[in-house]
């Protein structure tokens, strides 16, 4: 019998691509949204749907993908989490949970698994909350920090660097916001070894490449045949903005504990 497993935030990018590549590796996919007609309704923010939900599909384990529809949604986010987390210990569930890289500041610039968060913005800080709860209430489950998610062409990167250069939306990339973006075929495919294994705790699951999002752009819009010269640029110094500056995570632990290959972004786009 094929293992069940739970994809919170199934209509959304990551969950939608982990739900296709469940069902192609032999699992039983059953996925989950607030809002879509695809999935099995869930309101992460009440504990009740939650053990309700839990109750009646019974995974074998759950992928937690899904967190607040806007930026600023702490009860999705930070408290939703809790909320899967409990319903999973009360049910001996494995759990793996989606984190970001958005927890860091950037100061230290490199951060393994060790690290301590030091979130400077609302998202960032609801992430942390996130983390924190899941490893105190279920430390068995697996909490894998992430960074940008894009590669096939539908990552929110990837549109808004379309956008940006069609005019279609207002802006520009950073050129002084570093991260290591991941593939979402990559991502999807540790999700799914570390569901069906047992590793606990912090795995940091991200691609081999360092890039600012406007590096990252210009490689999307060479991709795609548009003009590279046409990605408009700024900085968050210059905007006196608050977000992580370079973040770059440490990805030696998942290079020895996966079997999936994390490829750098300028071999899945460039």
């Amino acid at each position: 019998m094929s293992p069940r497993v739970l994809i919170t935030g199934a209509s959304g990018y990551l969950g939608r691509r982990v739900a296709l590549r469940a069902a192609a590796d032999g699992f039983e996919p059953v996925g989950t949204a607030f809002q879509s007609s695809g999935a099995l309704r869930l309101d992460i923010r009440d504990p009740g749907d939650v053990r309700r939900v839990l109750g009646e599909v019974r995974p074998d384990a759950i992928i937690h993908t899904a967190a607040g529809r806007d930026r600023n949604d702490w009860p999705a986010t930070a408290d939703g989490a809790a909320h899967v987390a409990v319903a999973a210990a009360h049910l001996g569930v494995r759990l793996v949970h989606v984190s970001s890289d958005a927890i860091f500041s950037g100061r230290a610039v490199d951060y393994d698994e060790d690290a301590v968060p030091d979130p400077v913005y609302p998202y960032g800080a609801a992430k942390a909350a996130a983390e924190t709860a899941v490893r105190a209430i279920l430390p068995s489950a697996a909490v894998v920090r992430t960074s940008l998610i894009l590669g096939d062409g539908a990552g929110d990167h990837e549109i808004l660097t379309h956008d940006l250069i069609a005019g279609g939306v207002k802006g520009a990339l950073f050129t002084d916001e570093i991260r290591k973006p991941v593939h979402v075929d990559d991502l999807a495919g540790a999700l799914l070894e570390l569901a069906a294994g047992d590793y606990r705790g912090v795995l940091n699951v991200a691609g081999a490449d360092a890039l600012s999002r406007y590096e990252l752009g210009v490689l999307v819009a060479r991709r795609d045949g548009l003009d590279p010269a046409a990605v408009p640029a700024t900085s968050l110094a210059a905007l006196g903005l608050s977000r992580p500056t370079d973040v770059r995570l440490v990805t030696d632990r998942a290079a020895k504990v996966l079997r999936t290959r994390l490829r750098g972004a300028r071999s899945f786009i460039g």
